[in-house]
């Protein structure tokens, strides 16, 4: 059961160590088994691929690479009213991200010197869709829109297959709406280095994003710097600010929209009255007998949430911003007048009817966020993500003769006698 914490000063912040501490360990067995398969992988190519994939997955997927007719007969066979609202959602991302675009820039001076920026989408990105019990198609819409709008020039999925071989019809769906070019049947640390050195079927790309298990994110970690990637994704979490006019039933509720993810996930709620604290325990307890996760619920609730009780909003304002939590949640009376002092949070949601499952899925914000506290420093998914970026200068004859001695000093000071020699040689 989920506990109570009275921050005192000390309690609290003992607490949160422990969450942070949660997802901090590598796990050296797994690092020593991704080496292995992204090493094969790049020995063997395909074959490798197509082995660890009966290996893992019980059978050789239908198609390798599935072809764009098999695509669009998935999204026809889907469930119109699921399509409808992948298409809804998609239009919401799209609405979002759109105006996030960057523009290409240049300036000039009188002195005749011109710079500026170019700005481009990457030439093609890789996306992992996980398969199985956690096949989620709204993580295709989140990745895959955003880099279309950034001008990708191909978007490659790779997901596992279904133990009959056949790709997941409902993430299917979701590529054909968001317009992904390639779809590949493979998952786990092989597909990843598959994406990330190329073989004979799967090209090479420049950038990986998409969630997975420990093996996924172990072998992103591992191809980082060969290609880029998203963020090094640690387990869910959730962090609920209430005051004395929140709804527990509502508070309860949203707690354990987290908690199912993972028995690692961790949920918490700071509010300053005990009177809802105590009432939220109780509907947690309530509502959690009829939810189809409970043993995962109870189990990272109990291992990994609290119910911590301040005096203050000011005291439970400096927590959220000490935790950096994936998600938050403000539920008090004027929502509005705290977002100008919730620093670190991956995505923040305001008032009793803005829950975080509204982000996951529909809103229009992306749910790709910076968990473990990294919220500190990162920012969620956006279309910046997939464009690269290069500056650009053109000096005439007079503005670098009129630069050229603090030049010249620069690298005589740094002892860059070449550096120095390259302006010198212009002008003897």
């Amino acid at each position: 059961m989920i506990k109570t914490v009275i921050a005192d000063g000390k309690a609290e912040y003992e607490y949160l160590a422990k969450v942070r501490e949660r997802s901090s360990n590598t796990d050296r067995d797994v690092t020593a088994i991704v080496t292995e398969i992204i090493d094969n992988v790049r020995k063997n190519g395909d074959k490798a691929v197509m082995d660890y994939t009966i290996k893992f997955d019980g059978k050789a997927p239908e198609f390798f690479e599935v072809p764009k007719s098999e695509i669009e007969k998935a999204a026809a066979q889907c469930d119109k009213e699921l399509i409808s609202t992948m298409k809804k959602a998609a239009a919401n991302i799209c609405d979002f991200h759109t105006r996030q675009i960057q523009q290409s820039w240049l300036t000039t001076k009188e002195n005749g010197v011109i710079m500026g920026q170019r700005v481009r989408g990457l030439a093609r990105v890789g996306l992992y869709v996980p398969g199985g019990t956690a096949a989620y198609p709204s993580s295709v819409l989140m990745n895959a829109v955003p880099a279309k709008i950034a001008g990708v020039k191909e978007l490659i999925m790779v997901t596992p297959p279904l133990k009959n071989g056949k790709p997941n019809p409902d993430i299917m769906a979701a590529a054909y709406i968001a317009g992904v070019d390639r779809v590949f049947l493979m998952g786990g640390a092989q597909a990843i280095a598959a994406l990330a050195y190329g073989t004979e079927s799967v090209p090479r790309v420049d950038k990986i994003v998409g969630p997975g298990n420990i093996f996924v994110a172990t072998a992103k970690k591992l191809v980082y710097g060969q290609v880029d990637i998203d963020m090094i994704a640690g387990p869910s979490e959730i962090l609920v600010l209430a005051d004395e006019s929140a709804d527990p039933k509502f508070l309860a509720a949203d707690l354990m929209s987290q908690a199912e993810h993972d028995k690692l996930a961790s949920a918490i709620l700071v509010t300053t009255s005990q009177s809802i604290a105590d009432k939220t325990i109780a509907e947690i307890d309530r509502q959690m007998q009829s939810l189809s996760r409970k043993e995962i619920i109870d189990e990272s609730l109990t291992n990994f949430g609290a119910v911590i009780v301040c005096d203050n909003m000011e005291k439970a304002i400096e927590m959220a911003n000490s935790l950096a939590p994936e998600h938050l949640e403000v539920c008090c009376e004027n929502p509005m007048e705290y977002v100008g002092k919730l620093d670190n949070a991956g995505s923040v949601f305001l008032g009793n009817y803005s829950p975080e499952p509204l982000g996951d899925y529909f809103a229009g914000p992306n749910h790709v966020l910076p968990t473990s506290g990294t919220a500190r420093f990162f920012s969620p998914l956006s279309v910046d993500n997939f464009i690269k970026k290069s500056s650009f200068i053109y000096y005439t004859e007079g503005a670098l003769r009129s630069d050229r001695d603090d030049i010249v000093r620069f690298a005589g000071t740094e002892g860059l006698t070449a550096h120095a020699n390259s302006i010198i040689v212009r002008f003897e």
